[in-house]
């Protein structure tokens, strides 16, 4: 009899469920310009933005990071991809991509859409209907934040929460997890930023209670935690006026009462006045506690199990503005394997962004090297130019000869002319 170890077991539900992974989409745009035969520009405005296919100005491999780069200023954009269709009942849904704002992006999107696949690609737009909106949005100081949008019913709904993005000008990698038991998961550089339930974290549904209609807070009921002590009473002296007269002022000796009407001393704050009397607090015997309203079930609450589930997932799109182009989106995957995701992200992103970033400093540090080159001969310049100026007029001053003192024109003729 055949004795199964439980590695056995184990290595073999891995191997199932590797088995059973799938991957719906993946665009890495490695053959040059094919990528314009999958992808389709929608012809809904006459005016969208153009992609062009690049690695940028710095890239950790000159091949493999390229990718689609938004390349006119102040330009919406509008193109998508399809895939076969699929529903993601009962299995994760996983959406990630690369994104690098090269160009230090002052205001504009970096997120996609994933739709249903009777979206009509040539004419995509702003208001086409939705499953998933997902990555960053920048706009200025007050907006960097990251997008997790979900479709429920016909309406979009937004998260409830602050996911910050990153803002820099390298690449960053995002990736979106939506599980069937309703949690969700969001990512950066492969790491966890935010996670939670999709019931909490969206209002896609009534609150569970509702504060009871019928309930009403007892007339004899005390909230006061403080009450006035009824034994303090005010002292006499108490009242003391707010203001009163300087009494270092003095009538002016030049004072016409007829004139100047009759004289009165300027008002100062009286070092006596103590402001209003109140008594002392102390504490409510009768204080029962801040009361709470009742809560009951909500009648317009009904569970609902399938709020992650999209039927007929198909298209990938980019629908976005940007007023500073540059943008470059690039290791498309939408699957439904988690460890697939992260592994394709370590192989894209995960290779390549050291030396990307080792080529980023290097042109920084040589573009501040030539400011300084720059700054420095202007500065020589402009001290040669002085120097040349100072020569000048020192030329100038010496060519000039002083006039003959007043007396001296006799002297200076010959004495047969006197």
């Amino acid at each position: 009899m055949q004795i199964i170890t439980l590695f056995q077991l184990v290595s073999a539900s891995i191997l199932a469920l590797a088995a059973n992974a799938e991957v719906y989409f993946k665009e890495q745009f490695l053959d040059g310009d094919a990528w314009k035969g999958r992808w389709v520009n929608s012809e809904h405005k006459s005016d969208y933005g153009q992609f062009k296919l690049t690695a940028g100005n710095f890239y950790g491999d000159a091949e493999k990071d390229k990718g689609l780069q938004s390349s006119q200023d102040a330009r919406f954009y509008a193109t998508s991809g399809r895939f076969e269709p699929f529903s993601n009942e009962g299995k994760p849904l996983v959406i990630q991509f690369t994104i690098k704002h090269e160009q230090k992006i002052d205001c504009g999107g970096g997120y996609v859409k994933v739709f249903p696949a009777d979206l009509n690609q040539a004419d995509m737009h702003g208001d086409s209907q939705y499953y998933v909106m997902f990555g960053p949005d920048i706009c200025g100081y007050s907006t960097k934040k990251v997008h997790v949008i979900f479709n429920y019913k016909g309406k979009n709904h937004l998260i409830k929460k602050e996911i910050k993005c990153k803002d820099d000008e390298l690449t960053h990698l995002y990736t979106l997890i939506l599980n069937p038991d309703q949690t969700y998961e969001v990512k950066i550089d492969n790491e966890k930023v935010e996670s939670g339930s999709l019931e909490e974290d969206w209002d896609f549904l009534p609150p569970k209670t509702i504060k009871d209609p019928e309930a009403k807070k007892p007339e004899d009921w005390d909230d006061r935690a403080k009450i006035d002590d009824e034994t303090d009473t005010k002292p006499e002296d108490w009242d003391k006026p707010e203001n009163i007269p300087d009494p270092d002022a003095k009538k002016p000796d030049d004072w016409d009462e007829d004139m100047d009407g009759e004289w009165e001393p300027a008002m100062i704050p009286n070092p006596e006045y103590k402001g209003e009397w109140k008594p002392k607090q102390m504490d409510n015997p009768n204080y029962k506690g801040v009361w709470v309203h009742p809560e009951i079930d909500n009648p317009e609450y009904t569970p609902d199990a399938e709020i992650y589930k999209f039927d007929s997932i198909g298209v990938i799109g980019l629908d976005l503005w940007q007023v500073k182009s540059g943008t470059i989106f690039d290791n498309f995957l939408i699957t439904d394997d988690v460890k697939e995701a992260e592994d394709f992200g370590n192989e894209t992103w995960g290779a390549t962004k050291g030396p990307e970033k080792k080529m980023k400093e290097e042109q920084d540090e040589k573009k501040h090297k030539e400011e300084e080159e720059e700054e420095e001969e202007e500065e020589n310049k402009e001290q040669s130019t002085e120097a040349d100026n100072e020569e000048k007029d020192e030329g100038k001053e010496e060519e000039t000869e002083e006039p003959p003192e007043e007396g001296d024109e006799d002297d200076a003729l010959p004495k047969d002319e006197l």
